[in-house]
């Protein structure tokens, strides 16, 4: 198993920036890479971002340019900076991995932007 713990959650106003970071432990080495989603109230949760190991990221349309995601593999943690926080990114911010067919996620961290 995986266990994923984010962290770095707050309250910022419009305009302003925060950094997420998920921790992985456990047999992360199953891991190829991980994921960050997010959900509002009363919506779907959403993909935001992801890397894999070699460090390609992705990014969804409504972030690219203002969030980038990372990682320091010798801590098996992913960073994601988010920068020009519009209300909109208001939501619980999740972590996902995939380990041998199996999901993994975090708690959430909640961001609010207002």
């Amino acid at each position: 198993h995986v266990q994923l713990v984010e962290s770095g959650g707050g309250s910022v106003q419009t305009g302003g920036s925060l950094r997420l970071s998920c921790a992985a432990s456990g047999y992360t080495s199953c891991m190829y890479g991980r994921s960050w989603y997010r959900q509002a109230p009363g919506k779907e949760r959403e993909f935001v971002s992801s890397i894999n190991k070699p460090g390609i990221a992705a990014y969804a349309d409504s972030v690219k340019g203002r969030f980038t995601i990372s990682q320091d593999n010798a801590k098996n943690t992913v960073y994601l900076q988010m920068n020009g926080l519009k209300p909109e990114d208001t939501a619980m911010y999740f972590c996902k991995t995939d380990c041998r067919g199996s999901s993994f996620w975090g708690q959430g961290t909640q961001v609010t932007v207002s």
